[in-house]
């Protein structure tokens, strides 16, 4: 740590190894070639090694180079639930020097259409269970290249045609849909097999992938994170989790969702690096289903987040389970609290360590050190990251004084895709992100999230942005205005509340309004609970003051105004 006199910064650790590599692929060829007979990745019974993920994504590469129109720099979509498919699609354009759009599976039709024409995408692989989706919209983009996978594409015979047959015909998860001329995956490996590849040599300030986050303007924006950006990010985690592992010999509980940046980095990304396995759990909602999963394999690492964590210590299934294994329990995502880290410690042994990271950068800024973790706090910036606290004006604050959090580091974008504009407002001319979150520095270096400075909501560790809700709402015909903010619940830490004000004398029905935002909307998005009013608070230039909704709803809920919060 190096302190001036009011303006104390917290530094981590010199950052070793970023001469090594040039690019993400190039960590990828180091692992593959040191763990090729290890198992990489597994899902739903079956399993990549290090051996099968090379040569799978380089046939997925031949194939994109040979039988697509697609260069080095174009952007390919990936709409991938946690299946097998996810790595090897990811690795394959990454070696044939494509963009990764990495694209939630559970995205309207509006969703998908705003962000594949936002980033331009030229190409996609999708899962079969959404394609209809895709369908509808595609029109609409500049896709000219589509990929369908079914769930179990890369499972070996016969139980590979056995779940997709149970999943299409049984469950009825695959919508009919017609998306002439588009390739099957397993089509596309097959002719890519046939094919040399040649993987396209990337530098550190290439794009790597564009990472999307909600828009405090109401649309998600794609964050443009560099080789430089992912390669330091690993090697930050290497540094900061790193010691605590038996590089090649982890079994890593992924549930996750992979596309979602926390996951990407540090299962596709950081523990392909040094060589561990990490078992994808495609849905985790499913609780039995995913303690049955934990069954089967002795893991000693779990990666998770706060409400899971919670949900699984209050099943007795999970309570039953063989813990002597686990060594290693890191939270992101969301705020852990002190009595679900001590909840888990009880079930498992283990201890949580609590991380914090955004997308933008990468995402980790910084992480609990394994053998000090401070519950409450989310631990201290890893290496090569230096971090300080600003007031509302952007000056410095002293230690122990609450303010903006802000991250120097090379794990920090490049910038949001195609919008200056809205970089300029987060990345200063000094090259300091503003998070947006509000943040007390400790004396001994550990940093402690108070409170957050935007409307943001999280919901079971998914950014939330009102505006995008109120945007949808406002094109309701019934609907004069509205407001979304986060309630507390103690299942997903926030809930979403829609205040409404009808449109002249009409009549709004607030489950058939919840049902009309379910259209629009990816599930975690839809408001909870709609409450009617005849007008909603504003400042006297008219905005809505969410800050007053938020205040009396947790005031009825007795956790205490916004103000209050932060004045503690």
């Amino acid at each position: 740590m190096s302190e001036h006199a009011h303006a104390p910064i917290l530094e981590g650790p010199e950052l070793e190894g970023m001469e090594t590599y040039r690019s993400v692929t190039d960590i990828f060829h180091a692992a593959v070639g040191k763990y090729a007979d290890k198992p990489a990745f597994s899902c739903m019974g079956q399993t990549l090694s290090f051996a099968d993920l090379d040569r799978l994504s380089g046939d997925f590469a031949a194939w994109l180079q040979h039988e697509t129109t697609l260069q080095p720099g174009d952007r390919i979509a990936i709409q991938l639930p946690n299946v097998l498919q996810f790595p090897v699609a990811v690795f394959g354009a990454m070696r044939a020097g494509l963009v990764v759009v990495n694209t939630n599976p559970l995205y309207t039709e509006r969703e998908m259409a705003h962000q594949f024409k936002d980033a331009g995408a030229k190409a996609i692989v999708i899962l079969a269970n959404m394609a209809d989706k895709l369908e509808k919209i595609l029109e609409r983009t500049d896709i000219q290249h589509v990929v369908v996978t079914e769930l179990a594409d890369l499972h070996d015979f016969p139980r590979r045609p056995l779940i997709n047959l149970v999943v299409k015909h049984v469950k009825k998860l695959v919508p009919a849909f017609r998306l002439p001329g588009h390739t099957p995956l397993r089509q596309a490996l097959k002719e890519g097999a046939a094919r040399q590849h040649h993987d396209v040599e990337r530098d550190l300030d290439d794009i790597a992938a564009l990472q999307y986050t909600g828009g405090t303007t109401g649309l998600a924006k794609g964050t443009m994170l560099t080789h430089r950006n992912l390669v330091a990010n690993m090697l930050q985690a290497g540094q900061a989790i790193g010691p605590g592992l038996d590089h090649g010999n982890e079994v890593v509980i992924a549930p996750l969702p992979v596309y979602h940046i926390y996951t990407f980095t540090v299962n596709c990304l950081f523990l392909m690096e040094t060589g561990n396995h990490s078992l994808l759990i495609t849905n985790p909602r499913d609780l039995p289903g995913f303690v049955k999963e934990l069954r089967k394999v002795p893991f000693t690492a779990f990666i998770g987040l706060n409400t899971l964590f919670n949900a699984l210590c209050n099943r007795e299934d999970f309570r039953s389970l063989d813990f002597s294994r686990l060594h290693l329990t890191i939270s992101g995502g969301m705020a852990l609290t002190k009595p679900v880290a001590e909840r888990w410690k009880e079930v498992t042994g283990c201890d949580i360590a609590e991380g914090y990271g955004l997308t933008e950068t990468s995402p980790v800024v910084s992480f609990n050190p394994v053998d000090a973790i401070r519950l409450g706090t989310i631990g201290k910036p890893v290496a090569g990251t230096r971090v300080k606290v600003v007031d509302a004006e952007g000056n410095d604050l002293a230690l122990g004084e609450a303010g903006e959090l802000c991250v120097q580091g090379p794990q920090v974008m490049k910038g949001y895709w195609n919008r200056d504009d809205e970089t300029a407002q987060v990345i200063d001319e000094g090259g300091w992100f503003h998070t947006g979150d509000i943040a007390v520095l400790e004396a001994d270096g550990y940093i402690r999230i108070v409170d957050r400075k935007k409307d943001m909501i999280l919901v079971s560790g998914f950014n939330v942005y009102p505006n995008e809700i109120e945007d949808v709402v406002a094109q309701h015909p019934d609907v004069l205005e509205s407001a979304a903010v986060g309630i507390p619940d103690e299942a997903s830490g926030e809930a979403i509340k829609l205040f409404v004000v009808p449109r002249g004398s009409a009549e709004i029905d607030p489950e058939a309004l919840r049902a009309w935002c379910k259209k629009e909307l990816t599930g975690y998005k839809v408001p909870r609970t709609v409450e009617v009013r005849d007008e909603l608070p504003k400042t006297n230039v008219g905005k809505v003051l969410r800050r007053q909704l938020r205040d009396e709803e947790r005031e009825k809920a007795g956790t205490g105004s916004d103000s209050e919060r932060r004045r503690g």
